[in-house]
């Protein structure tokens, strides 16, 4: 059964290549679009100091809580040689091009699913039709970073009712399932619920905010939200309240 999970709790996890581990886990630069994770941003600064180190979905295989590690199917060495990226440069369309040619992937943003023309990630891997003339795609993409987005107010359409506490990603498919909002300074008892992104109209970057299409007492009468409680598709479809 898909496992749900915490992005919040997932950062600061071990990142296991195949021959050690690299680091932890520091951030996620999803799609606003889609929103759909596109990359763990892994703090490897011992190991390859002055670089912003990407993995992709493409190469991860599952994120255990008991051992608090986040499994990458690649090598150290192949991690290291893939394509420099400074620590605080953007992460652009081409430099996306270049990190897919080296590492022999297809690119998610050509076809009409959410990875191209596959509904997982993995499937990208070694596929027939992977490379494509692509050298002079200026699109620009839509990576933003979770880590910020973190604690951005909500925005209602009659008032604003808390902040963004966190984001619950679908393992398999990386897609953000909820966005779970703390309304603690609009609702007794620091009440948490979830939401879900098709709710979200605009991302406000200028003034922190995260403007939704609903009103205030829809956001109230969302589902709970309960870390304590396994996030499964049962979770989903008991409505969140865990029974």
């Amino acid at each position: 059964m898909t496992s749900l999970k915490s992005i919040k709790e997932m950062q600061g996890y071990e990142l296991g290549a195949q021959d050690g581990n690299i680091g932890r886990c520091n951030d996620f630069l999803f799609d606003d679009s889609t929103w759909t994770v596109r990359y763990l941003v892994g703090d490897t600064h011992k190991w390859l100091p002055g670089r912003k180190v990407l993995i992709s979905p493409i190469s991860i295989g599952s994120a255990e809580q008991s051992t608090q590690t986040i499994s990458v199917g690649l090598t150290k060495e192949q991690i290291k040689n893939s394509p420099d990226l400074g620590v605080d440069a953007p992460v652009s369309r081409q430099y996306e091009i270049l990190f897919n040619h080296y590492h022999d992937w297809g690119n998610y943003w050509e076809g009409p699913l959410t990875w191209g023309h596959y509904p997982f990630p993995r499937l990208l891997q070694r596929t027939e039709d992977l490379q494509k003339e692509v050298a002079n795609d200026k699109e620009e993409n839509h990576l933003r970073s979770s880590h910020e987005i973190l604690s951005y107010s909500i925005k209602a359409t009659d008032t604003k009712i808390g902040h963004v506490e966190d984001f619950i990603v679908d393992e398999e498919t990386w897609l953000i399932r909820y966005l779970v909002v703390d309304t603690s300074n609009w609702l007794p008892g620091s009440r948490k619920v979830i939401i879900s992104p098709d709710w979200v109209e605009h991302i406000e970057w200028s003034d922190g905010s995260v403007e939704v299409g609903v009103s205030s007492k829809q956001i109230k009468n969302s589902p709970d939200y309960d870390p304590d409680i396994t996030l499964d598709r049962d979770y989903e479809t008991s409505g969140g309240t865990g029974g």
